[in-house]
């Protein structure tokens, strides 16, 4: 059997969160048998902690978050690949601010403190999770497969929507591997995302030296790539933190087919749900306070419905009724323009015109219902973040009825959409847009 781990003596890290862009210290410290990974928030009253687990998990846009009784942690994936990775069962993780440092992109510093901190063994067992089978997600061209193993080993393959950087690789994790082969993996993104991101309050740390950017067939860094397949390995990379969100070591094969953060979290909570209605007998799963929302099958939507999906209310909200779905990815709604309309007092006094800016708000209220609706994520929202192609070719008057047709042009994780959308009076477009936006959480302190 195997013994638990924790490190020999305190260490300590500074460097700059990705995101927030905030400088952050982290110590790392040694922590008694069946402690497990706690993350304390030094900086906030009563050193508050918070458990990496799938009950406590956020917004996966672009980085795992992690929220416990309101207080979060921002990008832990990193850091948790490299304990998982050598095997760490053991630690108390103190931090005087809300994310992890980013350093380099990739998971190297982390592994390199743990390492001088030395990893000492400890006199209880692990206890790990194992499969009696499969268990799996998907979605489109993704899929997490998670199959009955002795060890631990994963098998991805990485690729953007263009197929330009497709790239695969198959490997046991191990301590030796994660440190030589998966640790220097640097994070990435593509070129079209930076603006909105940073638009978004995202990426206030980025830059060349904390990320690999993607522009097409092209890979900019400020060093070479440091594997070929860098970016598959760095996909591995964030799985295996990812999965210790389980709570518990697991073995099993992972065949990862373009995974991602919120995709890594969908395998996680049904591999917890696997393993709770497996303990208990029970076709229900009871380790976490809910799971993962059905999927949707109306064909189209009232009111009430409407109401019950976005926070928008009078005199802003933009949708009267979503006429039809068409599968997943498209819908018709629409609008009643009344004079009862309070811009009408002022835009124009004797010759009322809806404003083109509302027409773009009714475009993405639609936009976000399809997003949610995708996502299966009906406790958040969507934001709206930016439009291009924006054009307008009639006016739209009280008295008309404005149809908003809608289609999903991308979906980043179920976190970041591209929506092609137009407005339509007795079949005549009168508006169009490409619009861009993300689902967040409702409400998160930090």
């Amino acid at each position: 059997m195997t013994k638990q781990r924790t490190i020999r003596r305190e260490i300590s890290l500074q460097g700059r969160g990705i995101h927030t862009g905030a400088d952050v210290q982290v110590c790392f410290k040694p922590a008694p048998i069946n402690s497990g990974i706690v993350f304390r928030r030094i900086d906030l009253l009563g050193h508050p902690e918070v458990h990496p687990h799938i009950a406590h998990i956020g917004d996966c846009v672009r980085c795992t978050k992690l929220v416990e009784n309101e207080v979060l942690i921002i990008t832990p994936e990193h850091l948790l690949a490299a304990v998982a990775g050598l095997g760490i069962h053991n630690l108390w993780i103190e931090m005087n601010a809300s994310e992890l440092p980013g350093f380099d992109g990739s998971a190297k510093l982390f592994v390199q403190a743990l390492l001088e901190a030395e990893i000492l063994e400890q006199e209880a067992e692990v206890e790990s999770l194992s499969l009696d089978a499969p268990v799996s997600v998907s979605s489109g061209s993704r899929s997490l497969i998670a199959l009955p193993y002795e060890g631990f080993k994963i098998t991805c393959t990485s690729s953007d929507e263009h197929q330009f950087h497709t790239q695969h690789l198959s490997l046991e994790i191990t301590p030796e591997n994660l440190i030589s082969e998966l640790a220097p993996a640097r994070t990435f993104i593509f070129f079209e995302d930076i603006r909105p991101l940073m638009d978004s309050g995202m990426m206030q740390g980025a830059g060349l030296d904390t990320a690999l950017i993607i522009q097409g067939k092209s890979i900019l860094s400020k060093e070479p790539l440091r594997f070929p397949d860098e970016l598959v390995r760095h996909k591995m990379l964030d799985l295996i933190g990812d999965l210790v969100l389980l709570g518990k070591p697991l073995r099993a094969h992972i065949i990862a087919v373009r995974p991602g953060h919120t995709f890594n979290a969908q395998l996680t909570q049904k591999l917890v749900e696997h393993f709770s209605e497996r303990a208990s007998g029970a076709s229900k799963s009871l380790s976490t306070p809910s799971g993962p929302l059905p999927v949707l099958t109306e064909t189209s939507m009232d009111i009430q419905r409407i109401l019950n999906l976005l926070p928008h209310r009078y005199p802003f909200l933009m949708i009267d009724r979503v006429v039809e779905f068409k599968g997943q990815q498209e819908l018709r709604a629409i609008k009643n323009v009344s004079i009862n309309e309070p811009y009408f007092q002022g835009h124009f006094p004797g010759q009322a015109v809806m404003p083109g800016v509302l027409q773009i708000e009714a475009m993405a209220q639609a936009a976000g219902i399809l997003m949610i609706r995708e996502a299966h994520c009906e406790d958040k929202l969507a934001y709206f973040m930016s439009c291009n192609k924006v054009k307008f070719r009639r006016a739209v008057v009280p008295g008309d009825q404005l149809e908003i047709y809608t289609k999903i042009l991308k979906n980043r994780e179920g976190k970041i959409g591209l929506a092609d959308c137009q407005c339509s009076v007795n079949g005549r477009v009168v508006s169009s847009a490409e619009l861009m936006f993300t689902i967040v959480e409702q409400r998160v302190s930090h």
